[in-house]
């Protein structure tokens, strides 16, 4: 709705009560507190008001002439028009009394809005009929009045109810974090409020806890839960050295992590302040929220004094010609103007944030629909940016593939080294038995060797076996290749590549679908690059690319009038980010501020991007929906209320057109919910 004031006072309220999570000064806490604590009261307010007025509403029905004709009833009192002016003054000054001082906050600062519309409505009525009771020829008003009041109360109710459902769902985020957390000081543990938390504090985290703060394990090891951050639904294992975010939740393992960032720092603070900014950003469709509003209210006034001129002109009596008037200005002001953006808004963004999207820039998340091109970069987007195991080799009969495993993954066992980690980790995978190796020691710049069963094993690279003379098999890899010898004899070699996502290849197909077209720029050479664009299916790529190359791909799609998304890990692709329509990051929780980028991925899952482009085609299409129910009904309510139609006997009471507006109210709340089914997961 668009009572303005109140209204959006009371978003601006949301806001500020979300800050209070920013900041840790006591006062700016109670009064945060005090603010979201109005929001509550604000809406017991609007409660209370409507049942008093219901209440009153009922003898005032009973008692109208108009209505006792309707039902073929007669109450006969003298002073039956005394008590109806008197109970509708209560409604009046009581249930009327948020509309009059917004009538008057909006007149003083010369904006007229809803609340012009409903004030000067109510106004007329009351007015009208309090003359008529004393004394004035006509027909008084007071059950329309009166109706009016309740239904328009009963509409902000509903309406202030959905807002703070919307907002609830960015408190949800703030919730995350526990009150409290069990600081380790001189080998005690001390229970300290979060604010106390301080960088490099050493916490202890027991099973099935809040991560108080951003940090990274030094004791145990643990699943965490960080679903409600990112997105990602499996809880992901994590060991000593390995960071973990505050707000995700500990599984089965006590660990002991050192605080990295606390407060403004942490990734949730960031999140949330993301979040609230792009709910502040005003997007071109809330723009044309607002423009609507206002014009409706010079519409209604303009269209509201025409009727009465008219009728009267025509020769028709005061009080037809002012019901008609009122009549039409009850009827032109759509609550639901208000509301059809800036709930979509306040949904959208909190379930984006859930899903691991974070919007900064919302009129981007909106022009999501418009893309045509998308260019990926490659490692850890559509790969997963580390080494896996793809192929093992045997050159040696005595020996299988797990044998010449479980020799290289023994004495990789406590490298720290990347394709050391993935050949162990492989081996466990497959549950391979690891041996105890003796005198393990680097070949510098070669590779590793060490002793087992009294053989030297040796793995090793390429340049290795060239100085031992050995030939080297005939592979044609695009990947790394490492060779495992015993005794200076070549038995296999395991070949190693940069694995592509599961999920890569549902988000290509689903992008091609939609035509955009899907390309890749990437650093890698030519022969891995052409390998990962066949597998995929990509439309195109572009291999050994650096940094200020990807800006020009970018600048000569867009020259061919391609709308272009581009996704990055927005520290060196910072140029082509900035250049591209659309600038996706993609963030690790680290680098969460990405600057030149519109929107970023909490993951780095090629299908959050899918989401993305879907999830704001659907919220822009729900934007779209509500300013056509909020508006669309006026065409038709406005031309009924003027009386045009009157000869052919069709009118329009007040009290319907008040029914007719809540009914659009609440389709608009209601269709801004629909957009939770949106998502993808």
């Amino acid at each position: 709705m668009q009572h303005h004031n109140h209204h959006n006072s009371h978003i601006d309220h949301h806001k500020m009560h979300d800050h209070h999570h920013h900041k840790h000064h006591s006062h700016k806490e109670n009064h945060d507190h005090h603010q979201h604590h109005d929001h509550n009261k604000m809406i017991q307010d609007f409660k209370i008001r409507f049942w008093i007025s219901l209440i009153l509403t009922i003898p005032i029905v009973i008692l109208s002439p108009m209505i006792q004709n309707w039902f073929g009833y007669k109450i006969e009192l003298n002073s039956s028009s005394f008590i109806s002016f008197f109970l509708s003054s209560i409604v009046f000054f009581y249930g009327g009394f948020p509309f009059l001082t917004g009538l008057w906050k909006e007149i003083k600062n010369k904006n007229p809005g809803m609340m012009t519309l409903i004030g000067i409505a109510i106004i007329v009525a009351y007015f009208y009929s309090s003359a008529i009771t004393f004394g004035l020829e006509g027909k008084s008003f007071y059950w329309e009045l009166a109706t009016l009041i309740d239904v328009m109360l009963l509409g902000h109710w509903i309406e202030m109810k959905s807002i703070a459902g919307a907002s609830r769902a960015l408190e949800l985020l703030v919730q995350l974090l526990p009150k409290e957390a069990h600081k380790i000081e001189n080998n005690s543990i001390i229970d300290v409020p979060l604010e106390k938390i301080q960088k490099n504090d050493i916490l202890l985290i027991k099973p099935g806890e809040k991560i108080p703060a951003d940090g990274i394990i030094i004791e145990g090891e643990s699943y965490i839960n960080e679903s409600m951050l990112t997105g990602e639904s499996k809880p992901v294992y994590k060991k000593i050295n390995d960071k973990i975010i505050g707000g995700s939740l500990n599984g089965n393992g006590t660990i002991k992590i050192k605080v990295e960032s606390t407060g403004e720092e942490s990734y949730l603070k960031k999140v949330i302040k993301l979040v609230e900014d792009a709910q502040k950003t005003k997007s071109k469709t809330q723009l044309l929220a607002n423009t609507a509003a206002k014009w409706l209210t010079f519409i209604s006034v303009g269209i509201g004094f025409l009727t009465l001129s008219g009728w009267l002109i025509a020769g028709y009596p005061l009080d037809f010609a002012l019901e008609r008037m009122v009549t039409v200005m009850v009827i032109s002001c759509p609550h639901a103007l208000g509301l059809a953006v800036p709930l979509v808004v306040a949904i959208s963004t909190a379930i984006s944030a859930k899903n691991g999207l974070l919007i900064k820039n919302r009129s981007a998340f909106e022009n999501a629909r418009k893309i045509t091109a998308i260019v990926f970069d490659k490692t850890g987007t559509l790969t997963y940016g580390k080494f896996g195991v793809s192929k093992i080799n045997v050159y040696n009969k005595n020996y299988t593939e797990n044998d010449i495993l479980r020799l290289a993954a023994s004495i990789e066992q406590n490298s720290e080294h990347p394709i050391a980690e993935s050949i162990v980790e492989f081996a466990k995978n497959k549950n391979i038995s690891l041996k105890k190796p003796s005198n393990v020691k680097a070949i510098p710049g070669k590779g590793i060797t060490g002793k087992i069963d009294n053989q030297t094993i040796e793995i090793a690279s390429p340049n290795y076996l060239k100085e031992l003379n050995i030939k080297k098999p005939e592979e044609n890899y695009y990947a790394t290749v490492v060779y495992v010898l015993i005794d200076k004899q070549l038995i296999g070699s395991i070949v190693l590549e940069d694995q592509i996502r599961k999920e890569s290849y549902e988000a290509i197909k689903v992008l091609k679908n939609h035509h955009i077209k899907v390309m890749m720029a990437t650093g890698d050479n030519k022969l891995v690059a052409e390998k990962v664009a066949k597998e995929l299916g990509l439309d195109q790529y572009f291999a050994e690319v650096l940094p200020h190359q990807k800006l020009e791909i970018v600048k000569e799609l867009q020259s061919k009038n391609e709308f272009v998304a581009m996704t990055g890990d927005g520290v060196n692709d910072a140029p082509a980010l900035a250049q591209a329509d659309i600038g996706i990051a993609i963030g690790s929780g680290t680098d969460i501020a990405a600057e030149t980028a519109d929107i970023i991925l909490v993951n780095s899952n090629p299908i959050d991007i899918v989401n993305l482009i879907l999830f704001g085609k659907a919220t822009y299409q729900k934007m779209i929906q509500n300013l056509f129910w909020a508006t669309g009904y006026n065409i038709i309510a406005i031309p009924l209320a003027t009386g045009i139609f009157y000869q052919f006997g069709i009118i329009l009471q007040p009290a319907i057109g008040a029914i007719f507006m809540s009914l659009s109210t609440v389709i608009v709340a209601f269709n801004a919910q629909l957009l939770k089914d949106k998502i993808k997961k």
